[in-house]
């Protein structure tokens, strides 16, 4: 795979970031790329290294060391064709998924691994400027009606794969646009929206049919698809977050995450709030509790909204600087990661739990924390004690909460349709079938998964895809993994 040697004469070179003090001001994609010949030149590195770990580290199984090779050789559009083998949005994976295969990678042992997911990206951005990519319109129609409820990347990907196998599919969103996380959960700085825009007119045009603003299990009852369609597929997210039960929480200034971040993505949009329900971070001392990408996506949104200061509090121990590569490798491993949002201006601490909101006239203004202790007891538990004579308060304006989400929203759909849930409050199916306990109902996603990534929830629409095409046709040509 790629120059026999390139490993040993290129050094790795990824792409870099505009100038915090400039990207602060705007809303938009601050990564610059890298030139056609740079990521030729890194698709050199890739080794023939026997065994190619990035498959692994990847959740889709991208098929990375021939998309680096055809790269390194200038064949783009070969390249294009094997990346969308197992991948339907690398735009999206190309953009915010935190490549566990780079973790996996060889060269990694070393530090240096292949920048995938800079290649990934390049060869789909020159695939759309070049309008390599077109509508796949199937050649039959199998006469099979298909309903999805939600539109994240996983609904998307097994609505995209569906309708290309001919079934009519029809794809259901509570909100006002097509997207899911990708929509309001993922800042325009991160991912910019017409991203996915293109998607959405590439698939309608394969004859897949969205209706937002259609809350199922609200607006429209989730027994009436389960009778009007051959086969419902639920893909509605992991949605309820973890909430913080202490003393303060009802407070005026204490928000979840994603009552939060949504609203800046409607702004940029040109969707105009109402003052009294607006969210700002402008000239507040923000505490943002929470360490994940969640909490740094709020962070980057509360500098570019003007904050006074941002403080992001973790409970958990600080991760080592660097993870030792002969305990890890190639697992994703746990050790400390700064987004670009840390570099845009934050202050960051660990191993420190809250313990109260105070306020004033029912507005939040102070943050009463403890710093704690995490050790193993007899069994290997980790165990978290509070250290005596540690507690300490920050000012806090606004507080935002992200902290995870535990599992799927109960209320509603799920209630109605009766499915059964697993030991952690999610739609229990298995990952060969993804059939719910309800005749005709599947499941896929972080629905199914609880909390993950995209490329994770790519991979169970796609393999859900192939479990629906099953159930409805006795067979299936779709891939799975």
């Amino acid at each position: 795979m790629g120059k026999t040697t390139g490993f040993m004469e290129i050094t790795r070179q990824d792409r870099k970031y505009a100038p915090a003090a400039d990207r602060i001001h705007h809303y938009q994609e601050f990564i610059i790329p890298l030139t056609e010949a740079s990521v030729s030149r890194q698709g050199a590195r890739c080794m023939d290294c026997g065994i190619p770990f990035c498959h692994q580290g990847c959740p889709i199984n991208n098929i990375i060391p021939d998309w680096n090779d055809l790269v390194y050789h200038g064949r783009w559009r070969e390249a294009l064709a094997v990346l969308h083998s197992t991948n339907n949005f690398p735009e999206f994976t190309g953009r915010i998924c935190p490549a566990p295969c780079e973790a996996a990678c060889t060269l990694n042992l070393n530090d240096e691994p292949v920048t995938i997911k800079t290649i990934e990206c390049a060869i789909i951005d020159k695939a759309w400027e070049e309008a390599w990519i077109i509508p796949q319109i199937p050649s039959h129609r199998s006469g099979k009606r298909v309903a999805i409820v939600g539109s994240g990347p996983a609904g998307l990907a097994c609505a995209q794969q569906l309708a290309r196998i001919g079934h009519e599919v029809v794809v259901y969103e509570k909100n006002d646009r097509i997207g899911g996380l990708l929509r309001y959960g993922i800042p325009d700085f991160k991912m910019e929206k017409q991203l996915i825009d293109r998607r959405m007119a590439q698939m309608q045009a394969e004859g897949v049919k969205f209706r937002p603003s259609t809350h199922i299990g609200v607006d429209m009852p989730a027994l009436r698809l389960v009778e009007e369609f051959d086969a419902v597929v639920l893909t509605g997210g992991a949605e309820k977050p973890r909430d913080l039960a202490i003393p303060g929480r009802e407070l005026l200034g204490v928000y979840f995450a994603m009552e939060f971040l949504p609203q800046q993505n409607r702004r940029v949009a040109g969707d105009e709030l109402l003052e009294e329900l607006t969210i700002s971070a402008t000239n507040k001392h923000v505490i943002v509790i929470g360490g994940g990408d969640t909490g740094s996506d709020c962070i980057g949104t509360s500098v570019r909204q003007g904050a006074s200061s941002v403080t992001q509090l973790e409970i958990l121990p600080k991760p080592p600087v660097k993870e030792n590569k002969e305990l890890t490798w190639p697992n994703w491993p746990n050790k400390l990661r700064s987004s670009s949002s840390h570099e845009e201006g934050c202050q960051r601490d660990w191993s420190v739990a809250t313990k109260a909101f105070s306020g004033r006239q029912g507005q939040v203004n102070k943050v009463q924390l403890v710093r704690v202790n995490w050790q193993q007891d007899e069994q290997g538990r980790w165990v978290m004690t509070e250290i005596p004579g540690s507690e300490f308060e920050l000012k806090a304006d606004l507080v935002l909460l992200a902290m995870g989400f535990v599992h799927p929203v109960h209320e509603g759909m799920l209630q109605e349709l009766g499915v059964a849930l697993d030991g952690r409050g999610n739609v229990q199916a298995n990952t060969q079938h993804h059939q719910t306990s309800v005749d005709k109902v599947f499941v896929a996603g972080d629905m199914r998964r609880g909390q993950s990534l995209v490329v994770w929830a790519i991979r169970e629409g796609r393999q859900a895809a192939r479990a629906v095409d099953e159930f409805l046709m006795g067979y299936s040509e779709l891939p799975g993994y």
